[in-house]
């Protein structure tokens, strides 16, 4: 079958399409036919070596941990899917991922496609849904009322973010580009910080949770926003615990990939499906060696607005 790899760590240039082996399941898994992929940070982090020493993957790595598509083949012990069933996933974190004309998923990481979706629009939910939403309902708690700051609110992760602290009903602060303000207001956004003319520090206080996507000097800067006891939640790591009992808050970092997630994604696909959240696909490349080179560029200069797809039927 088809497949878009790795066979080196490296630019953009590395990725090479390639014919592999049609994947076998496990007893728990199904093969998903691959309608749609989506191309997130991860996938290039991975690319260029980030993770090599942790992840100690061997070549050829298929890269991509977003899919919708329909099932095809399902294993001896998956009672809850079935043949033809349109689902979305993000699977576990391995050498097989979703560049690929078929692949193999974990049944308790899917979960059915919600009817209002197209098939580019389910790929785009899954590891920024998730993050977004296990960031703000699992580790923060969020509540309504409560207010919450958003770092890159036009970004995959933060646009799905600010729809999933609208729909609690919290009050939503978001750092943006004066030219994504009227697009993140849209979204749910109730004040918008443009982070190239305004310091969110300086204007910022009493918040009650950070969803932190930036890290650095962006992380420092929002533990002196947030009020005592207040929660922070970053997604590029663990936080500085000396920071957090320095400031009297709770920070906590997140890793989308520790284990199933298909509850969790149900639930994100209930508020699909009511419309209380929508899909931000900003780009659609077609699956092409060239196109996903396209696609890593784009996602690697940090402009991108939204999701980036990649479209296999």
């Amino acid at each position: 079958m088809k497949a878009i790899t790795i066979n080196r760590y490296g630019d953009k240039n590395v990725l090479e399409e390639q014919d592999v082996a049609f994947p076998v399941p496990t007893r728990d898994q199904v093969i998903i036919e691959v309608y749609a992929a989506s191309v997130n940070p991860i996938d290039w982090n991975i690319r260029n070596g980030l993770f090599k020493e942790m992840l100690r993957f061997s070549f050829p790595i298929i890269l991509g941990w977003d899919v919708a598509g329909k099932i095809v083949e399902v294993g001896s012990d998956v009672t809850n899917f079935q043949v033809g069933d349109a689902v979305f996933a993000k699977p576990a974190l391995s050498p097989n991922g979703s560049y690929a004309t078929y692949t193999a998923v974990n049944s308790n990481y899917l979960a059915k496609i919600p009817e209002n979706l197209s098939f580019e629009e389910a790929a785009s939910i899954p590891l920024a849904g998730l993050t977004a939403w296990e960031s703000l309902v699992k580790l923060t708690n969020l509540q309504k009322g409560e207010k919450v700051l958003i770092h890159a609110g036009a970004g995959g992760v933060g646009s799905l973010a600010i729809q999933i602290a609208k729909s609690i009903g919290a009050y939503v602060v978001t750092t943006a580009s004066q030219a994504n303000e009227e697009y993140v207001k849209n979204l749910g956004a109730d004040q918008v910080i443009d982070y190239r003319t305004e310091d969110f520090e300086q204007v910022l206080h009493d918040i009650d949770v950070v969803l932190d996507t930036i890290a650095g000097e962006t992380l420092e800067k929002s533990c002196r926003v947030v009020k005592p006891g207040g929660r922070i939640v970053s997604i590029l790591g663990n936080p500085d615990q000396t920071l957090a009992d320095e400031y009297n808050i709770k920070v906590s970092g997140y890793w989308v990939f520790s284990s199933g997630f298909g509850d969790d994604l149900k639930q994100v696909a209930k508020l699909l499906a009511n419309g209380k959240v929508k899909p931000q696909v900003g780009h659609v490349f077609d699956f092409t060696e060239e196109n996903i080179r396209k696609a890593h560029e784009l996602s690697e200069s940090h402009h991108a607005k939204g999701k980036i797809v990649l479209k296999m039927k």
